[in-house]
């Protein structure tokens, strides 16, 4: 119960095979010229020989990503907050200390941030993933750890020293058996109004036998995050997609959410499966995200496109849209 009411912590003290869990550090440059992902996580398996700990290092400056693997002895968690450390490395939602050194590459330094902004916590709805947090069997959970901050500090990485002070950061995890077979998930916090940041992820369920259409959307505006989800009972009002861009409508109880993400080119992330962390994931940093904010009567709140963009479309995307429609 203490691990769901905090969903940045460690969850795998007594998991049993397959299960990862894996969290994601976005970084963002002041003047945008860097942007990386540090992706620090753990598997387990069935079988002990693939079972470690990793770090996976994405470049979306030239869209190389190094995984830097470890033996699972290299891991260790705090049960009373997040802190975890993978070798050297040690990460906490307010900094990371790198110190990866091998044939694939160096990275060194530290890294603080400063004005969290945390998807809330309540024990009706535990993190982002609402009241589905307390179900048992999910395939895969989901949490957000800051919607968005600042970063103070340098990394040098492979000899080149790059300063991320004044920069923008984004913080989120998974953990469960598995990734879904499908989703779509976005993520900007570099809109032209500081302070606002979207995530959105939509994908298949499994559920009892079956599977559904689920989704997760969250709009840091205005110093609260505005939550569109299956679990408060939003509504997508429209879906599709292209090789271009992705289009999606939602609506909560007080506003409507218009989503126009265009894609790019990324890189190959590693992702896991039931057997291995064997799964390749395009992803960039890359991508643009427009969005529409309004009231349910359709008075404009806001209107303006995030840089600097997350933006993963994977699986079958046809089936997913079937689901949703």
């Amino acid at each position: 119960m203490s691990n769901i009411l905090h969903p940045s912590r460690y969850h795998g003290f007594d998991a049993k095979p397959p299960f990862f869990e894996g969290w994601y550090f976005k970084l963002v440059s002041k003047d945008q010229n860097h942007k990386y992902s540090i992706i620090p996580g753990v598997y387990l398996s069935l079988d002990p020989n693939k079972s470690h700990c990793f770090i996976q290092v994405f470049n979306s400056g030239d869209d190389t990503v190094n995984y830097h693997r470890y033996p699972i002895v290299s891991f260790t968690a705090e049960k009373e907050r997040f802190e975890i450390q993978i070798g050297p490395n040690i990460f906490r939602s307010d900094q990371i200390s790198l110190a990866i050194d091998d044939n694939l590459g160096k990275v060194h330094g530290n890294l603080k941030f400063e004005n969290l902004n945390p998807w809330p916590t309540r024990f009706y709805s535990p993190g982002a993933m609402g009241w589905f947090a307390w179900v048992p069997f999910m395939e895969c959970y989901h949490g957000v750890v800051s919607m968005d901050h600042i970063i103070r500090g340098e990394l040098e990485i492979d000899g080149g020293v790059l300063d991320f002070t004044g920069g923008s950061g984004y913080i989120e995890k998974d953990w469960g058996q598995q990734f879904p077979s499908a989703w779509i998930w976005g993520q900007s916090n570099h809109f032209d109004r500081p302070g606002i940041s979207l995530m959105m992820s939509v994908a298949v369920i499994p559920w009892l036998g079956s599977f559904f259409g689920g989704f997760i959307i969250g709009l840091l505006y205005d110093g609260k995050i505005l939550r569109f989800a299956t679990y408060n009972r939003s509504k997508i009002e429209s879906i599709g997609m292209d090789d271009r861009e992705v289009q999606l409508e939602v609506q909560n109880a007080g506003f409507r959410l218009k989503i126009r993400a265009l894609r790019a080119e990324g890189g190959l992330l590693q992702a896991p499966t039931k057997v291995e962390m064997g799964r390749r994931i395009m992803e960039t940093l890359n991508a643009k995200i427009s969005i529409r904010l309004e009231t349910r009567e359709g008075d404009l709140l806001y209107q303006g496109t995030g840089e600097n963009a997350g933006l993963e479309t994977v699986g079958d995307l046809d089936r997913l849209i079937k689901m949703i429609e």
